[in-house]
């Protein structure tokens, strides 16, 4: 994990809280949610305000995850709206927060001069226990409080403010004017600075979950459809009438539903040639291989040429393994003949042949689904699926490790959003 941290592949890109102001006012919005404060004097936030050095004090990494559902949050600043979200139950976490600073501008811009806002994403359970739980998830209201109270206080002069235009003696009450002045030395004149967020309840559509090992929820209209481990509490059995449901565990029928709801492009040499995408698969394959078969081996001089050599003289293994020869027929079938006929291509084999497509909505979270499902490609998958990615570094070797790291940092990490635009076809997205 050190490596990982040093490379600024894992909590990426987070905003030093070092100010005393600012460190005193999260440690107000700890307080709200009934949590310790912090002994630190100095601690990294991400979009949300979640700190991975106070998630280490607290010995919580849930500390704004409870029960992993209602997410709290903590806003120091505007400048959040710009940084990643690193730690989440729910791929669309980062959307519901950019739609609330996007809403919301001109309200957290005016208290965050003073104060700092925090409370959660409400939605309709407590706790997940089902796929049900997840499916009544139609909608969430932010829950804003602020660790000044100055949303109470803009409030309460707001209250008297109407008060002294509608009742004539107002004028004669002196305490009252004296507090309108206290309070408005603390909140500014609010007919100028709208202090109280204008939107707060948001759409909740599609999206992945990481209970129960992992839960996709696409939504097109009135049709819902889950793709998950059938042993999923609910599977079948919430809202039989309303939601299909896949296994995982069944390449075909999630290829077949993917491919009908237009959310995959097929394999054509429109786009197969320009990305490259088939030929990085082929790449991490033959790596993959290298380390389930000769996992200390040094990979620290590994290139085109070193590759092909290792490929030639292993080429029996690489033969029985299949994916390499797999992809490189294909792409010899695209560039003959302009594209390949899915139906004559083993269900488990097409995903390495598709990608999401770019201007579909749904485009990371289908790319987050194809990731998972090519295992193999350490790459995609820290690009779309950086848990799955963490929870497969935790079993690569050292010496893997090192390499993975390495070709992160000189591949993705020089130019995130042209490598994601060549391979994926996609443009921005806040990720680590």
């Amino acid at each position: 994990m050190n490596r990982l941290l040093e490379a600024e592949l894992i909590y990426g890109r987070l905003l030093a809280v070092e100010a005393p102001h600012l460190v005193a006012r999260y440690n107000k919005a700890l307080a709200g949610f009934g949590l310790r404060p912090t002994a630190l004097e100095a601690f990294d936030i991400d979009m949300t305000g979640f700190s991975p050095q106070i998630a280490d004090e607290l010995g919580d990494r849930d500390y704004l995850d409870p029960n992993r559902v209602n997410r709290r949050f903590v806003i120091l600043t505007p400048d959040q709206e710009n940084l990643p979200v690193v730690h989440t139950s729910f791929s669309n976490t980062a959307g519901l927060m950019h739609e609330f600073f996007a809403a919301n501008a001109r309200a957290i811009n005016a208290v965050t001069i003073k104060d700092a806002l925090y409370g959660e994403i409400e939605d309709s359970v407590a706790v997940v226990e089902s796929i049900e739980d997840l499916l009544s998830i139609n909608e969430v209201k932010f829950q804003v409080l602020s660790a000044e109270d100055l949303l109470g206080k803009a409030g309460e002069l707001r209250q008297l403010a109407d008060r002294l235009q509608s009742d004539p003696d107002a004028w004669r009450d002196d305490a009252m004017l004296n507090r309108m002045v206290e309070l408005a030395k603390l909140t500014g004149d609010i007919r100028q600075n709208d202090l109280v967020p204008d939107r707060l309840v948001f759409r909740h559509d599609a999206f992945w979950a990481n209970h129960f090992g992992g839960v996709y929820v696409f939504v097109e209209d009135k049709a819902t459809t889950v793709i998950c481990d059938p042993a999923t509490p609910g599977f079948r059995r919430s809202r039989p009438w309303q939601v299909s449901y896949i296994s995982i565990k069944d390449p075909a029928q999630i290829f077949d539903f993917l491919a009908r709801s237009g959310r995959i492009d097929l394999p054509q040499a429109s786009w197969v040639e320009q990305s490259g995408l088939l030929r990085h698969r082929a790449e991490m394959a033959v790596i993959a291989l290298i380390n389930r078969v000769e996992p200390q081996t040094d990979l620290a001089m590994l290139d085109r040429v070193w590759l092909q050599t290792w490929i030639q003289r292993n080429a029996s293994l690489v033969a029985e393994d299949g994916v390499y020869p797999f992809l490189q027929d294909a792409i010899r079938q695209i560039a003959a003949t302009g594209g390949i006929k899915m139906s004559e291509v083993a269900p488990e084999r097409r995903f390495l042949l598709v990608r999401a497509k770019p201007d579909h909505a749904d485009q990371w979270l289908t790319n987050r689904l194809i990731a998972g499902l090519n295992a193999d490609d350490f790459l995609s998958r820290f690009v779309f699926d950086k848990q799955g990615f963490y929870d497969a570094y935790d079993r690569y070797s050292e010496s893997f490790r090192e390499y993975v790291v390495k070709r992160l940092t000189y591949t993705y990490l020089q130019d995130k959003k042209t490598f994601r635009k060549r391979l994926y076809g996609i443009g921005d997205q806040d990720d680590a």
